[in-house]
């Protein structure tokens, strides 16, 4: 950035930039002390990514906060900690002042909170740069300029006397990388810098860090729960379990060659994009330990299906994450166990020689668990086949499994992906005749803009849902994806609403909503449920399971003896025990909660449930299990399902159908398989090539289709195609086709069978969009 360090040097030759070593981090707590970090150790040298990853509350964001000095006073810190070999631990506030923002940076996750919301960006950048440089304030003004034009802010110049709040999450989100990156760090600590991004901004900050890299020459250090991410950034990875290092080693290493067996958990329980269609994800099952009361031996043992004796007697030496030999991203590791990769196992040489099969670590450990830290669950009982349960008489429903659906393959081993090939779209199938449970037609959704304290007058609308159509057939589940601000919750919250929108047809189970009284209304609502994003917040604090469950029933005034018949057997029905109804909802751990509210939803026997973000609130070990939960009550009781998720791998996991939405309009929709295979909306194509593969080797050979800037406001909507503004095909077009991307709204048509795309021009493989490697599965 000032020439001093314009190209990365050799990372082979180069002695690690930062080196921690044997890193304890301790936090006082009500029941004693908290052991967040224990043992962790690693060097990362100059333009190399380590990738740090882990389920929450594994110590990863405590360990960054302790190398840059953030830690509350209190916290009892000791090991080593060097920045090229000056040792940081130790030193004043002053002397770090020095080394923050200089030496060493950091991109927190959550941007805003990184920002001063009552100074300009342009100030934020200034104060940053003349802190640690004897710049003029114009100089430093100009290349505040620079930086934000570095990191793809559009007009830079009008933009730095913009406000934090002015900014969209991903401009936010730059502007803090353009501040990390402002004086050339040595080393930059990214701590989930995509976590609340939608999936295209995702790839544009990804983006923006490796130029950031090759600018600066920086070493990074990426901490993430995100598999994919990792997979196709970091150099090497290390992965973190109970406030220690488990298994540490090169991207390709732990990928392919995973040692520990909670890595090779957690890569069968990541949904894939490119994954087999009708296999259950493999649950890690279970919940991470207390770090204030550690069990003996290994912390994992608890819930690791392969453990022995010894690893319920000692814990393993934690795994340094020390490089060897650094190797590139663009690499490809030989077959054989590269050096530098270590294991926290006490199985670990078994695994690595194929004693123990990586295929057989998880095999059979497919019951339902409790989650974790509770009650067991009941023992799995037979299969049953598909019965319309929610809608018969009062018999006592079958526990939950999460083995293999009848008529599916058994549960997936851990991915151990071959060497990128181009698989062959699968021909389409056609689509089995069911009865439609929901039908929306010409939906919308406007709210007003008014301006005056007294008398106000409208000056405009927001257009949140403007003329949407879908359908939801009996037994399917259809899934509503797009950007956030698209208009998906908003369609669904309009759908639970049951009352004649402003415009629009919503009919459920054959009736039109605007034709019902109050008592039908109450009455539908049996047949129509929703289990939201947080389950933390859906349920009350105040109330044990028990209450929460019976609650909608004594709404609906059911007996007292059929409320507490079905209580336990809502609990066995999610895979919790009936001993569980007395306890609160903090003594549940995540999955749990969501499991208690899945459990809720199903209360009243519904027949549509609509889920709204159901699993992106959970680590992805026990968002596995929801989903396979999901699956199984899909199956089992007959349920349709209305699915929100921006998550396209767990779309493609879970959904038969999809619809695309952009800018409150549905802009694709299809059957899952066909849209993903063959995506012909450009807007999609953008979406699935963002998607982040937990494979290196594909993540390597993907090529990117990076959208140019954010949505346009729903107040002030483009004329002809929404997406004309951000679309890569119209940049192609000639002046008369651009002309009607302008002038016209496209309106959905055919490009095959059940599939429909808003576009002019687009079609799968039209010239213009840029390769996109085709994503089916078995």
């Amino acid at each position: 950035m000032t020439g001093q360090r314009a190209t990365a040097p050799e990372p082979a030759a180069a002695r690690p930039a930062l080196q921690v070593t044997d890193l304890h981090v301790t936090f006082p707590g009500e029941h004693g002390p908290v052991h967040a970090v224990r043992g962790l150790s690693y060097a990362v040298r100059p333009g190399e990514v380590l990738g740090i990853v882990g389920e929450s509350g594994s110590g990863k964001s405590a360990a960054a906060q302790a190398v840059l000095g953030l830690l509350p006073d209190g916290t009892a810190v000791r090991g080593s900690v060097e920045l090229d070999g000056r040792e940081l631990l130790g030193l004043g506030d002053a002397a770090l002042s020095r080394i923050r923002g200089n030496g060493i940076s950091m991109v927190f996750q959550d941007p805003l909170s990184a920002l001063t919301p009552v100074y300009s960006i342009g100030s934020q950048l200034v104060e940053a740069l003349r802190v640690h440089q004897d710049l003029s304030r114009k100089a430093a003004r100009d290349r505040a300029v620079e930086l934000l034009a570095l990191v793809g802010i559009p007009a830079p110049r009008r933009r730095a006397d913009a406000f934090p709040h002015e900014f969209s999450g991903g401009m936010q989100q730059r502007a803090v990388i353009a501040m990390a990156i402002a004086n050339d760090p040595r080393v930059i600590v990214a701590d989930e810098p995509t976590t609340a991004l939608d999936v295209t901004v995702q790839a544009q900050i990804l983006d923006v860090l490796r130029t950031a890299r090759e600018v600066t020459g920086a070493a990074i250090v990426l901490i993430t729960h995100d598999l994919g991410v990792v997979a196709g950034f970091a150099d090497r990875v290390q992965v973190m379990y109970a406030g220690r290092p488990v298994e540490a080693g090169t991207v390709d290493a732990i990928y392919y060659r995973p040692r520990m067996p909670y890595t090779i958990g957690l890569l069968g329980a990541t949904p894939r994009l490119d994954g087999p269609t009708g296999v259950p994800l493999t649950p890690v099952h279970g919940a991470p330990p207390s770090l204030t009361a550690l069990p003996p031996g290994c912390p994992f043992a608890p819930r690791c299906p392969v453990a022995v004796p010894q690893c319920h007697e000692t814990e393993p030496d934690p795994a340094p994450a020390v490089p060897t030999a650094v190797t590139p991203s663009a690499a490809v590791a030989p077959a054989t166990a590269a050096p530098g990769h270590a294991a926290a196992c006490h199985r670990s040489e078994e695994i690595a020689s194929g004693a123990l099969p990586r295929a057989e670590v998880f095999a059979g450990a497919g019951g339902t668990p409790s989650g974790g830290g509770g009650s067991p669950a009941p023992p799995p009982l037979a299969d049953r086949a598909p019965t319309r349960a929610n809608r018969t008489p009062r018999t006592p429903q079958q526990g939950v499994t999460q083995g293999p659906r009848p008529g599916t393959a058994p549960p997936a081993p851990p991915p151990t992906p071959s060497p990128p090939t181009t698989p062959s779209p699968k021909p389409p199938v056609p689509p089995t005749p069911h009865s439609a449970i929901l039908e929306v037609e010409d939906l919308v959704k406007h709210y007003p803009l008014t301006r005056g304290t007294f008398v106000k007058r409208t000056i405009g609308a927001v257009r949140a849902v403007d003329g949407i159509s879908l359908v939801v057939r009996e037994g399917e589940t259809l899934a509503l994806v797009g950007e956030s601000g698209c208009g998906k919750t908003t369609t669904l919250m309009e759908i639970m609403d049951l009352a004649a929108g402003q415009a629009g047809t919503v009919r459920l189970f054959g009736r039109d909503v605007r034709d019902l009284d109050r008592a039908a209304r109450r009455a539908l609502r049996r047949d129509l449920q929703i289990v939201f994003q947080d389950p933390t917040a859906a349920l009350d604090p105040r109330m044990p399971a028990g209450d929460l469950l019976a609650e909608p029933l004594r709404t609906h005034r059911w007996p007292r003896d059929r409320i507490a018949a079905r209580v336990p057997e809502l609990l066995e029905t999610v895979g919790l025990a009936a001993t569980d109804a007395g306890r609160y909802p903090r003594e549940f751990s995540g999955g749990q909660r969501q499991r208690i509210a899945v459990a809720r939803a199903l209360a009243l026997e519904p027949r549509l449930l609509v889920l709204d973000e159901p699993v992106s609130a959970l680590d992805v070990s026990v968002q596995a299990g929801v989903l396979n939960l999901l699956d199984e009550l899909k199956a089992r009781l007959g349920l349709s399902y209305l699915l929100v998720a921006h998550d396209l791998s767990v779309v493609r996991h879970s959904a038969d159908r999809v619809a695309v939405m952009y800018l409150g309009r549905i802009v694709e929709s299809g059957a899952t398989s066909d849209v993903f295979a063959a995506p012909a909306h450009p807007y999609t194509r953008a979406l699935l090539s963002a998607v982040p593969l937990p494979d290196p080797r594909k993540e390597r050979a993907r090529t990117r289709i990076l959208l140019r800037g954010d949505p346009p406001s729903p107040a002030d909507v483009p004329s002809g195609c929404r997406f004309r503004g951000r679309c890569p095909l119209y940049a192609t077009l000639g002046a008369p086709e651009q002309r009607r991307c302008e002038q016209q709204d496209p309106p959905p048509e055919s490009v095959g069978p059940g599939h429909e795309s808003a576009c002019h021009y687009a079609g799968p493989g039209t010239a213009g969009h840029g390769p996109v490697t085709p994503l089916t599965g078995g």
